[in-house]
């Protein structure tokens, strides 16, 4: 008897759901898309047509989809099983139509998740292949063509050969520059602070309170110098303390949503240092199925691709039960909490990424999963228990005090403020990190009452200067972009991934900061295609596409619209753009060419950067791109920068004979336990990558060179 045909996309998702079906469905994988348009031509048809795109299947693909067309035809019935969204929707698609299977035996299948149940529900409602889907993938597809095949050879004339544009990836790169030049223009603002230690008795600081208000007024007293600081401590001199307003109140605080893609690759960021990439590759993993052991292969959690935080009643039951048997029920919810919907079109048939089983916690898997599949799915599986736990409570107090002034007669408010836990819901399993900003400190206040005195046992003043907007790190630009509408939970990782491989951005201490290549490519796209990089249009085309996938609008007329003002700009800037200078793009040296005397320059290449003779082509000495820092290794080469696939890494210039490579920019000083290479770890800590030595310090340890370390960390 004839089998039916499962297709899917990995070998992976093969095996596992291949387990669940049993022997009598043949389960393939079609190992992603098998046809896309044409490597070396544009492949759309921009003529009366309509934007038709041409599509041919490569040849690493042409065995399969072969393979694929047999099975097919002797199969009864053809199960499309790929991913659950438009791009899934597109490879099913595709797939018919390149290996030419009768769509009148397709059956589209859809889960979120590699379970037997899911898996079994799936099958048991079947539908059709989403039209629309398709469409909007379509769209995403050769609107993408258009911009990078007709403007990047643009940008190869007029800027440097091998630069590329996109219609995501260079508005986020163009973030990026415009932060840069707020933080370049940033004019820092003196300000000062007024503190005073108050006490009980005199010399006994219990509280310390803030200068917040002067005569009573609402606004914050503006201190603009140590001068005017100083006049207010004069006129406190001698000054009694009374409590004028003493204020508990209790507040709560909720857990924050189970993940969606965005959050995921943020959360995995900040608190992992995983990249978005290496985040998705992951979580691919653990979607697809992890070996159990005598259970078989198991998918671990839900699709990673999704904007929407539904969770399934299943679940939130589950998690329900296991919050009760393991906290008490206290730490449970009467009802499930659900999230509102967090992103424009979110797709809410999908669900949140969550563990398939919550009661299979991270502890019961610690064996079955190497470390960082164990460290992701731990963050998973804790976001979406805690998601559905009891909020947090605390008691937050104000205290205000008035120090009437004998000289002026001014009333001088200070303020203490401090949050007491009283009840830690669901932060007895998680909290979300942040980026900038510290959560507020928990402390306690002593139990005073309206009208007490205190004693001001010191005045203390402060100068501050306002500071400028951080530089983004992978998680604040994935959270920027989704908060303006651009590009969608399968692009973050490609987008981030593109601007540093191009050059454009580079990543010191977590955080990116545009190249002089970056710039100059952002200024050009903004003088000369200033769609291409306006966060409001891009947004604007995300939001069509999101229409052609809900079948609101036809696609071919979304095209046109964009493509002939487009045009326009193609033609007139071959013509009119002027190149720009080689200067504005290679990057200053302190080296000077032994071979010319000229000064040599930092240039972008396919294996990373490197130092070269700006007198090129004339003269075309070239070195490898080194840090200052010998290599501790072998003692005879130095570290130099380099690229690989991975991105960037630092190895020695005595390769081969010495493999020595790290992902991190050492800094000057070598290790003080096994005289090693020094890297940095978190804010202000550095590590020694060594597994024999494994030392630990802050970078305040260091003396020598100290702070020029901590400049060059900071970037």
């Amino acid at each position: 008897m004839a089998k039916d045909l499962v297709i899917v996309e990995s070998p992976a998702k093969a095996r596992t759901v291949g387990r669940f079906l049993g022997k009598n469905y043949d389960v393939k994988a079609s190992m992603g898309h098998v046809r896309d348009l044409p490597r070396k031509k544009l492949g759309v048809d921009i003529g009366d047509n309509g934007f038709v795109p041409t599509y041919t299947v490569s040849s690493d693909k042409r065995k399969i989809v072969s393979e694929l067309k047999k099975a097919a035809a002797s199969a009864n019935t053809v199960y499309l099983a790929t991913d659950p969204d438009r791009e899934g929707e597109a490879i099913s698609w595709h797939l018919v139509e390149a290996a030419k299977i009768d769509l009148d035996k397709t059956k589209r299948v859809v889960f979120h998740e590699i379970t037997k149940p899911a898996i079994e529900e799936a099958f048991a409602n079947t539908r059709d292949i989403d039209v629309d889907l398709v469409d909007a993938q379509q769209a995403r597809r050769v609107l993408d063509r258009l911009v990078g095949y007709t403007l990047s050879p643009v940008l190869w004339s007029k800027v440097k050969k091998g630069t590329s544009a996109g219609r995501v990836q260079s508005v986020a790169l163009k973030m990026v520059v415009d932060r840069e030049k707020e933080i370049e223009s940033f004019q820092p603002v003196e300000y000062w602070s007024i503190d005073a230690l108050l006490g009980l008795t005199s010399g006994e600081s219990v509280l310390k309170a803030a200068l917040t208000s002067i005569d009573k007024a609402k606004k914050k007293p503006e201190i603009n110098n140590q001068k005017e600081a100083s006049e207010i401590l004069d006129d406190l001199k001698g000054t009694g303390f009374k409590v004028s307003e003493y204020t508990t109140k209790e507040g709560k605080r909720r857990p924050s949503a189970p993940f969606i893609t965005s959050t995921l690759q943020q959360e995995a960021s900040r608190r992992l240092r995983f990249s978005a990439s290496r985040t998705m590759t992951l979580a691919q993993q653990l979607y697809e199925g992890i070996d159990m052991g005598t259970e078989g292969v198991e998918g671990l959690i839900t699709y990673m691709r999704t904007d929407s935080t539904n969770v399934s009643a299943i679940a939130l039951t589950e998690a329900s039960e296991y919050i009760t048997g393991k906290y008490g029920s206290n730490y449970a919810l009467e009802k499930p909490r659900v999230f509102s919907k967090r992103v424009q079109g979110a797709q809410e048939a999908h669900e949140a990424i969550r563990p398939t089983s919550v009661l299979r916690t991270p502890e019961s898997l610690r064996d079955k999963l190497d470390r960082d599949q164990y460290r992701l799915y731990d963050l998973i599986w804790k976001r979406l228990v805690a998601s559905q736990m009891a909020e947090s409570v605390y008691d937050r107090t104000t205290i205000d005090l008035d120090s009437n002034s004998s000289v002026s007669s001014k009333v001088y408010t200070f303020r203490a403020t401090g949050s007491v836990l009283k009840f830690d819901g669901f932060r007895i399993l998680y909290t979300e990190a942040r980026d900038d900003e510290d959560e507020e400190e928990e402390k306690g206040l002593p139990l005073l009452s309206k009208g007490q005195e205190m004693y001001c046992n010191d005045l203390i003043e402060e100068q501050h200067f306002t500071e400028p907007p951080p530089r983004f790190t992978e998680a604040s630009l994935i959270r920027n972009l989704e908060s303006e509408g651009i590009g969608r939970p399968s692009t973050y990782a490609s987008i981030l991934g593109t601007i540093q491989e191009r050059d454009y951005v580079r990543r010191e201490r977590g955080r990116f900061i545009p190249t002089k290549l970056g710039i100059a490519v952002t200024e050009f796209l903004k003088e000369h295609f200033e769609d291409i990089v306006d966060v409001g249009f891009t947004a604007g085309m995300e939001k069509q596409l999101d229409d052609i996938a809900e079948g609101l609008i036809q696609w071919n007329p979304m095209l046109q619209e964009f493509y002939g003002p487009f045009d326009e700009a193609i033609e007139t800037a071959k013509v009119e753009a002027v190149r720009v200078p080689r200067e504005k793009i290679d990057e200053e040296s302190d080296q000077v060419c032994e071979k010319c005397e000229r000064p040599m320059v930092i240039r972008g290449g396919r294996n990373g950067r490197f130092i070269a003779c700006s007198g090129f082509p004339d003269c075309k000495n070239t070195k490898p791109l080194t840090i200052g820092i010998k290599c501790r290794e072998c003692n005879v080469g130095e570290l130099a920068e380099r690229k690989s696939k991975r991105g960037i890494f630092f190895g020695c210039t005595n390769y081969p004979d010495c493999k020595f490579a790290v992902n991190t920019k050492p800094i000057p000083n070598p290790c003080p336990d096994c005289d090693g290479v020094l890297l940095p770890s978190g804010r202000d800590n550095v590590r020694c990558p060594s597994k024999e030595c494994g030392f630990r310090g802050s970078m305040s340890e260091f003396e020598e060179d100290g702070e020029e370390a901590k400049v060059e960390l900071a970037g």
